[in-house]
């Protein structure tokens, strides 16, 4: 077969790398020859999903020759009533990493600069450069963003900003008055994208609650995802919340079926189901809490997450770490990978996990 190293790709995308993601099991027990292994490297629910979910999948099934419904109006509508918007604020999307790419398409033109953390939720970084944007980044203080420095690095070239809060991969928030200060300073020609795609999982009092917001901040974009606390990041669903004239914007520049049935039919059957929510939360919170005391035991210290996972200092190279973790059957994420290259990440697992992480744990550092 002939090479197509003549055939040049975009500028835009010559020095971008592939996403790594999380190792999945299934390669795993394929390299290691191992059938028990734990996977707590991407945030996933350790609980699945709702069992209502099963059931209106089953049901849907019936219909998986015919095309959704390009926008997921039933799903919206559900959402706006939830939320307290209008039908016509939320869009859907193949993840709410998708909606990500749409606001990138739409709004970022060659040279605009987007302003977004270091180190946060890679995609922003991707999507820019891939627009021929220019990426600008403040580093974070203590695993939490700069909102000042963030303020002060905007200037009229700037088109963009992202805030993830709780941050993807340190899990820290940004403080109430904190975050409403720079959403009111924020000049109004500048979309400020809030992602917030682990907010079901916070529970402390000093969170901002963003959708109040919206009526008054024209510019402001609101990301959240079915996939952690209602465990459908298999099916790919996510959505935004922002003003109605940013929604056709990204309308025009979306795939006409972006989302399937299934996964429609999925996320509102996941709505019904607030007891599921609501038990994932406390497990979540529960198991959270056993872990930071036992790092604490170990004598290792970590970011104060609100979200589903924890990014620990061990002090040592992070990838050597979840090396031997997989050795173990343990996936987590290396730091190297994710800005910090001595931490690992690893997701708030179920019981017996946690303590099957902190047993595999010690026995790395004890042996290392």
């Amino acid at each position: 077969m002939q090479t197509s190293d003549r055939i040049p790709t975009r500028k835009e995308i010559e020095n971008i790398g592939v996403y790594t993601p999380g190792k999945p099991l299934e390669e795993v027990r394929r390299e290691l020859g191992i059938t028990h292994v734990i996977k707590l490297a991407s945030n996933e629910n350790p609980n699945g999903c709702s069992p209502l979910v099963k059931e209106a999948i089953i049901q849907e099934l019936s219909n998986a020759a015919l095309y959704p419904e390009s926008t997921a109006p039933e799903l919206t509508s559900k959402l706006a009533l939830m939320l307290g918007v209008q039908q016509d604020q939320i869009i859907t999307g193949n993840g709410s990493d998708e909606i990500i790419r749409l606001l990138t398409r739409s709004y970022v033109r060659t040279g605009d600069e987007v302003i977004m953390a270091n180190v946060t939720f890679p995609r922003y970084e991707t999507n820019v450069q891939i627009e021929g944007g220019i990426v600008v980044t403040v580093p974070l203080v203590e695993g939490a963003h700069d909102l000042e420095e963030m303020l002060r690095a905007i200037n009229h070239r700037t088109r963009m900003i992202f805030v993830c809060n709780p941050n993807n991969p340190t899990g820290t928030i940004v403080g109430e008055e904190e975050l409403l200060t720079f959403i009111q300073k924020v000049p109004p020609h500048v979309i400020l994208v809030i992602d917030e795609a682990y907010y079901e999982y916070v529970q402390d009092s000093d969170y901002l609650q963003t959708l109040p917001l919206l009526a008054s901040y024209p510019n402001l974009v609101v990301l959240r995802t079915f996939s952690k606390i209602y465990g459908l990041a298999s099916l790919r669903m996510g959505y935004g919340i922002m003003h109605p004239t940013i929604v056709q914007s990204l309308i025009k520049v979306k795939e006409p079926f972006n989302t399937n049935r299934l996964a429609q039919v999925a996320a509102i059957a996941s709505l019904d189901d607030e007891a599921f929510v609501t038990s994932c939360v406390q497990d979540n919170a529960e198991g959270r809490n056993y872990l930071e005391q036992e790092l604490v035991r170990m004598g290792l210290t970590y970011f104060q997450s609100h979200a589903n996972f924890l990014m620990i200092h061990m002090n040592r190279s992070g990838q050597d770490v979840f090396q031997g973790l997989l050795a173990e059957g343990v996936i987590v994420r290396s730091g190297t990978l994710l800005g910090y290259p001595e931490t690992i990440r690893v997701t708030i697992g179920t019981p017996e996990e946690n303590k099957a992480f902190i047993q595999a744990l010690e026995k790395v550092l004890t042996t290392a």
